[in-house]
């Protein structure tokens, strides 16, 4: 079996070995190394990346044989293996890693709440804990005790134990495994089982930022970030708070309130301008209404968007007792509404007169819609449409 240097020796990033066996399979290329620093997914933890003999390497996994199998972009032309891992990649999973036991122990002598699973990503890093519910300020005193036991800077230790031994230590968690198994201890903090790279002291860690968490099933998804994508986290948001404060010309203490008394402001605006709206469709009803053939009205309207076409349709044809066909010219979408009385299907006919001008809609008896490639056919249909039910 393979020489497993990430359990002997995480540091490693580069290393000269021989390429044991190398083939294809499915168009695909793989080897095994005589030994290798690179980790195979798995544990909640993403594989390795890196280069051998300058070729990417971009999968990493354990086989049906248990051996570490890496996937390469095309195979090596020699057995003769100079490997090179991609130490920041790396890096960041050994702090998530770690940053994931520390903050799991946190949660359990605070709360009792036991980790289910831990998953890291590129985007989001979280354990799932099993409990219903974890407040504001429940959440601050976990994110304090986590990173004051970083600033301890306990030693991690990494070892192998015996099933004589492991029955030993308390562990919350016993492995599925009954031999190879590997425990990673936080002195003073806790006992995992765990096959996961670590850094050596909780100190590498660097800090541990909580970032929210959601509902799971009836327990608690808890997201957070470790050491640099925390500090860049970091950075982000104080970038847009000072951008903010900038937009708003005031101070971020201030800022809360700054955009509250905006939201009102929004709010009353938006009310002021529902009110001029509605007098406005009322007085281009008023209008349109002059222009009706006995109970039909059309008209094609050039610039307001549809959404409005559609609430004066609406009023007219609810308060009017009139068969509405209107458009809108700059959106290319047509409706046709009457208030029930009238004996046209709405759906049906629209359905039978959209195809020929490669429109897509529907409805109701009542009132349906359709939407148009372009302007000539949004034309083509009303015009169409319009002599239609002009002879009913």
């Amino acid at each position: 079996m393979t020489n497993k240097l990430y359990y002997s020796s995480p540091y490693t990033t580069e290393w000269e070995t021989r390429i044991k066996k190398a083939y294809t399979k499915e168009n695909q290329c793989f080897v095994v190394l005589d030994e290798t620093a690179f980790y195979p997914t798995g544990g909640g933890q993403p594989h390795d990346t890196g280069t051998i003999n300058g070729i990417e390497v971009v999968d990493v996994f354990i086989d049906e044989d248990g051996e570490v199998v890496h996937r390469l972009k095309k195979l090596p032309d020699t057995t003769n293996a100079t490997c090179s891992l991609n130490w920041e990649r790396r890096f960041e999973h050994m702090q998530h890693h770690s940053g994931q036991h520390l903050l799991s122990a946190v949660c359990y002598t605070l709360y009792n709440a036991k980790t289910i699973s831990f998953h890291l990503g590129e985007e989001h890093v979280t354990i799932d804990l099993a409990t219903s519910e974890l407040n504001e300020e429940q959440l601050e005193k976990i994110e304090l005790a986590a990173n004051e036991e970083i600033y301890r800077n306990r030693p991690i230790h990494t070892y192998f134990v015996t099933s004589e031994e492991l029955a030993k230590l308390p562990l919350l968690k016993m492995p599925k495994v009954t031999e190879n198994i590997r425990i990673v201890e936080i002195e003073d903090i806790e006992y995992n089982a765990c096959g996961g790279t670590h850094v050596l002291r909780t100190g590498e860690i660097g800090m541990i930022k909580l970032m929210k968490t959601e509902k799971q099933r009836g327990d608690i998804r808890l997201f957070f970030k470790c050491g640099l994508r925390a500090l860049q986290d970091i950075n982000e948001s104080q970038n847009i708070l000072h951008k903010l404060a900038g937009k708003f010309n005031t101070g971020r203490n201030e800022l809360l309130t700054r955009i509250e008394k905006w939201e009102k402001d929004k709010q009353m605006m938006e009310t002021k301008l529902a009110k001029v709206k509605d007098e406005n469709h009322a007085y281009v009803a008023k209008e349109l209404l002059g222009k009706k053939e006995g109970d039909l009205l059309h008209h094609v309207f050039e610039d307001k968007p549809f959404d409005e076409v559609k609430q004066i349709a609406t009023m007219i044809a609810n308060e009017h007792n009139v068969l509405c066909l209107f458009a809108s010219a700059s959106e290319n979408k047509a409706i046709i509404i009457h208030d029930g009385t009238k004996r046209i299907p709405c759906r049906k006919f629209l359905k039978e007169h959209i195809v020929p001008f490669n429109g897509k809609g529907g409805g109701n008896e009542k009132s349906a819609q359709a939407g148009f490639p372009a302007i000539e056919d949004t034309l083509n249909f009303m015009e169409t449409s319009y002599k239609k039910l002009l002879k009913r």
